[in-house]
């Protein structure tokens, strides 16, 4: 997510760029990964919970990912100007009670002169899906392949 030259201020290019790039990052389910996007300080809230530093970063995302398993994400781009992006996103996954989940929701980023990201802000709501609904088959964990469409041209 802080790949050279996706620093801010951001054009359309950029932003799609940067959007996709935090995509393939959060597709590994590396936390730890994940984590070093963000800037030391970096403040989350994620639904109701509020996550603050690379530490925090950590914890949230192993506790995500075993609560949200099989997961895979498509986000794009909204918005964006200066050093800010906006995101739509859905993700699919399987709960702990063995049910499939889509989760649809909003990201606002903030971003540093260096491309980390400063502030994320997500909104999310989840969707119980049967498994035969699920529009995200790609071999996880892993970025999703160039040809898989977008949330746009899946109707999301």
């Amino acid at each position: 997510m802080a790949a050279k030259g996706l620093v801010p201020p951001f054009d359309r290019d950029s932003a799609t760029a940067k959007v996709r790039a935090a995509e393939d990052l959060w597709n590994t389910r590396d936390p730890a990964k994940v984590a070093a996007a963000y800037s030391p300080d970096s403040r989350w809230r994620n639904r109701t919970t509020w996550v603050n530093g690379h530490d925090e970063i950590v914890a949230f995302l192993t506790q995500k990912w075993d609560r949200e398993r099989d997961y895979r994400l498509i986000k794009e781009l909204w918005a964006f100007g200066g050093n800010r992006i906006a995101v739509r996103f859905a993700s699919e996954s399987i709960g702990k009670d063995g049910l499939w989940y889509r989760s649809y929701g909003n990201e606002q980023w903030q971003f540093d002169d260096e491309g980390h990201c400063q502030f994320r802000h997500a909104s999310i709501n989840d969707l119980q899906i049967e498994e035969s609904d699920r529009l995200y088959r790609w071999d996880a964990p892993g970025p999703r392949p160039q040809d898989h469409p977008g949330l746009s041209d899946l109707g999301l």
